[in-house]
């Protein structure tokens, strides 16, 4: 099982593959995801994934969305730690070039990353991104 202590290095990992993303690397999340059957990701390009098949496809499409990009800062809303689960909810400050635009742009995501122990490590299990960062008015929830 993977040591408490190790968990903070697991989050630097986890943000260092959000760079690897950000120009067009999915290989960073992929060494770090669970192969469960149930592992998820909810990424803000499509609807979540399940399992190893899904979430490599899902992770290959986002990141063929950027060019170039970097972290700008991961601001931490939570972090609950167990020796059987554990959680981060973050803020992720990105400037990002995405596929087919000429410069790169702010990009802001409110995300929930769960880790398990698997293996002595800790791998992720669940992710979910979204770019809701600011209070938004009842109606946007109402689908267009």
């Amino acid at each position: 099982m993977a040591a408490l202590s190790d968990f903070d290095g697991a989050v630097k990992q986890h943000h260092a593959a959000l760079g690897e993303i950000l120009r067009g690397n999915p290989e960073g999340f992929k060494a770090m995801y669970s192969r469960g059957d149930d592992a998820t990701l909810a990424n803000p390009f499509g609807p979540p994934a399940r399992g190893w098949a899904q979430i490599s496809d899902t992770l290959d499409r986002a990141a063929a969305n950027y060019t170039s990009g970097e972290v700008l800062s991961c601001e931490s809303v939570a972090k609950v730690v167990t020796p059987a689960l554990a959680y981060t909810v973050e803020l992720e400050r990105m400037s990002a070039q995405l596929a087919g635009l000429k410069e790169a742009r702010a990009v802001s995501l409110r995300c929930t990353t769960v880790f398990r122990p698997e293996d002595g490590e800790w791998r992720i299990v669940h992710r979910h991104a979204d770019p809701i960062t600011s209070a938004r008015p009842k109606e946007s929830v109402l689908e267009q």
